[in-house]
């Protein structure tokens, strides 16, 4: 007999004796020895079974069933260290995509001039809202990438989705019409006609006061 690689000490030492318990008048050496030379050379209790040689067979089996603690908790650990990586792998699957692919299934206006001298613009309009701080430990942002929208670092402006969708909102709402072009206008005009939405809440093309 010789024990599995894929077979933990305990099963072994179970499947063991139930071969043993098969051979009438078995000796004990003879069984002790047998035991042994079915371990892999590189397991502990070959080394320890070398090392420190036991008379008899019971001696043998209380050796074994010691090693059993050890080779139960390894295999614990194995599992959860599997389990562990494929989680890391999963999330790393996620983290490893870049931002922009998550807007490459998002249609958004085109503005006349960059989003940061929109935002400088607009700040003080009652309607413009303030986002939820940007989580996470400053220590660890990188403070090259600051956020107008925000006011955090983490990320440049022109990056920043959450602003991408308010902004979204407000144009929805007719704010911000006069940063967009006419043609983008007449598009969102046909958007709306298409989806049977209600129109704007300012008329297309307003301009701030």
């Amino acid at each position: 007999m010789h024990k599995k690689s894929d077979e933990s000490l305990r099963d072994y030492i179970k499947r063991f004796k139930a071969e043993r318990a098969n051979i009438v008048g078995c000796d004990g050496q003879i069984a002790s020895s047998a035991f042994k030379r079915g371990l892999p050379i590189e397991c502990e209790l070959y080394r320890e079974l070398t090392i420190s040689p036991r008379q008899t067979l019971i001696e043998v089996f209380a050796t074994a069933e010691r090693y059993t603690l050890w080779d139960d908790d390894q295999i614990v650990a194995k599992k959860a260290d599997q389990a562990n990586k494929q989680a890391s792998k999963e999330n790393g699957k996620h983290r490893s995509q870049p931002q922009e692919c998550a807007l490459a299934t998002e249609s958004y206006t085109k503005f006349t001039i960059p989003i940061h001298q929109i935002l400088a613009q607009v700040k003080d309009m009652p309607w413009l809202k303030k986002p939820s701080p940007l989580k996470g430990n400053l220590t660890e942002k990188d403070t090259s990438r600051y956020c107008r929208f925000h006011e955090g670092y983490g990320h440049y402006t022109n990056d920043c989705f959450a602003r991408k969708r308010h902004l979204e909102d407000l144009v929805r709402d007719g704010h911000c019409m006069e940063f967009i072009s006419r043609g983008a206008i007449q598009q969102i005009k046909d958007c709306d006609a298409t989806n049977n939405e209600p129109p704007r809440k300012k008329p297309y093309g307003s301009t701030r006061s």
